[in-house]
Protein backbone atom coordinates (compact mmCIF):
# COMPACT_ATOMS: atom_id res chain seq x y z
CA UNK A 1 0.00 0.00 0.00
CA UNK A 2 1.22 3.31 -0.86
CA UNK A 3 -0.15 7.28 -0.33
CA UNK A 4 -1.66 6.91 -3.77
CA UNK A 5 -3.51 3.77 -2.90
CA UNK A 6 -7.08 4.37 -2.13
CA UNK A 7 -9.49 2.47 0.25
CA UNK A 8 -12.91 2.28 1.28
CA UNK A 9 -12.57 2.83 4.85
CA UNK A 10 -14.06 5.73 6.80
CA UNK A 11 -12.12 7.08 9.42
CA UNK A 12 -12.27 9.97 12.08
CA UNK A 13 -10.01 12.79 12.78
CA UNK A 14 -9.51 14.84 16.35
CA UNK A 15 -6.94 16.81 17.22
CA UNK A 16 -6.20 19.01 20.21
CA UNK A 17 -3.79 19.79 23.01
CA UNK A 18 -3.66 17.23 25.95
CA UNK A 19 -3.62 17.80 29.79
CA UNK A 20 0.46 17.38 29.44
CA UNK A 21 1.02 19.68 27.19
CA UNK A 22 1.18 17.43 23.78
CA UNK A 23 -0.79 17.37 20.74
CA UNK A 24 -2.61 14.50 20.24
CA UNK A 25 -3.95 13.10 16.90
CA UNK A 26 -6.69 10.40 17.45
CA UNK A 27 -7.70 8.75 14.62
CA UNK A 28 -11.26 6.51 15.21
CA UNK A 29 -11.78 3.95 12.79
CA UNK A 30 -14.51 1.55 13.54
CA UNK A 31 -12.58 -1.06 15.82
CA UNK A 32 -9.46 0.64 15.72
CA UNK A 33 -8.09 3.93 17.84
CA UNK A 34 -5.27 5.46 17.36
CA UNK A 35 -4.10 7.98 19.82
CA UNK A 36 -0.59 9.96 18.59
CA UNK A 37 0.78 12.36 20.73
CA UNK A 38 3.30 14.93 19.89
CA UNK A 39 5.29 17.06 21.52
CA UNK A 40 4.26 20.99 20.23
CA UNK A 41 7.05 21.44 18.11
CA UNK A 42 6.70 18.11 16.34
CA UNK A 43 2.86 19.17 15.92
CA UNK A 44 4.21 22.49 14.33
CA UNK A 45 6.42 20.58 11.82
CA UNK A 46 3.55 18.16 10.71
CA UNK A 47 1.22 21.09 10.37
CA UNK A 48 4.22 22.33 8.02
CA UNK A 49 4.30 19.28 5.77
CA UNK A 50 0.59 19.03 5.59
CA UNK A 51 0.81 22.44 4.61
CA UNK A 52 3.36 22.06 2.18
CA UNK A 53 1.27 18.64 0.82
CA UNK A 54 -1.51 21.01 0.37
CA UNK A 55 0.42 23.33 -2.04
CA UNK A 56 1.08 20.43 -3.78
CA UNK A 57 -1.95 19.28 -4.28
CA UNK A 58 -3.10 22.56 -5.60
CA UNK A 59 -1.14 22.13 -7.96
CA UNK A 60 -1.65 18.58 -9.31
CA UNK A 61 -5.54 19.60 -9.06
CA UNK A 62 -4.60 22.51 -11.03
Amino acid sequence: MSINTERDLEANLQIGPTDHGMVRLFIDAGEIEIPMDFDPEEAEEIADEIRAAAQAARGVAG
